[in-house]
């Protein structure tokens, strides 16, 4: 989808982690689903094809049991560097790229861009936005710590 001039948020972390485990929790459905969305959120994933026009559904449900079943449709995945894709509903049409950067050794950086159409409801969202994608952050932290530490505990 092409947005002429969206609203754009952009969120970024460093993380203490390879970028090639920071790409497989997103790219492995049963990792992604232990994480994704802001904090008080479950996920289950219904269909995951990882590919280039590949489907994405999830059904995220909030803490007071809210649904909200999410679709998306996957652009282009360049393995662990970039994955881009379209969420089409509920809420808020957006674009996303996800960008995997190289640090340091044992390092990455995490960018997301999300880019919307240029509208009152999507400017009045961005704050709420880039506090999920910071929670969003929080729990892959904690995911891919607790996955160290069992590989450690395991060794």
């Amino acid at each position: 989808m092409s947005i002429e001039n969206p609203v754009e948020i952009e969120s970024s972390r460093v993380l203490a982690f390879p970028c090639t485990d920071v790409f497989q929790a997103f790219a492995d459905p049963a990792q992604l689903a232990l994480w994704w969305g802001p904090e008080g959120f479950t996920n289950v994933i219904h269909r995951f094809e990882f590919e280039p026009g590949g489907s994405w559904l999830i059904t995220m449900t909030a803490s007071n049991g809210t649904d909200f079943l999410n679709r998306s449709t996957f652009g282009e995945i360049v393995v662990p560097e970039r994955i881009t894709f379209t969420h089409h509903d509920p809420i808020h049409v957006f674009d996303m790229e996800m960008r995997f950067e190289v640090v340091s050794d044992g390092a990455s950086r995490l960018t997301w861009l999300m880019r919307m159409e240029p509208n009152e409801d999507n400017t009045t969202l961005t704050k709420f936005i880039a506090l999920a994608n910071e929670q969003n952050f929080d729990r892959l932290e904690r995911v891919l710590e607790a996955r160290r530490n069992s590989v450690e505990d395991s060794a």
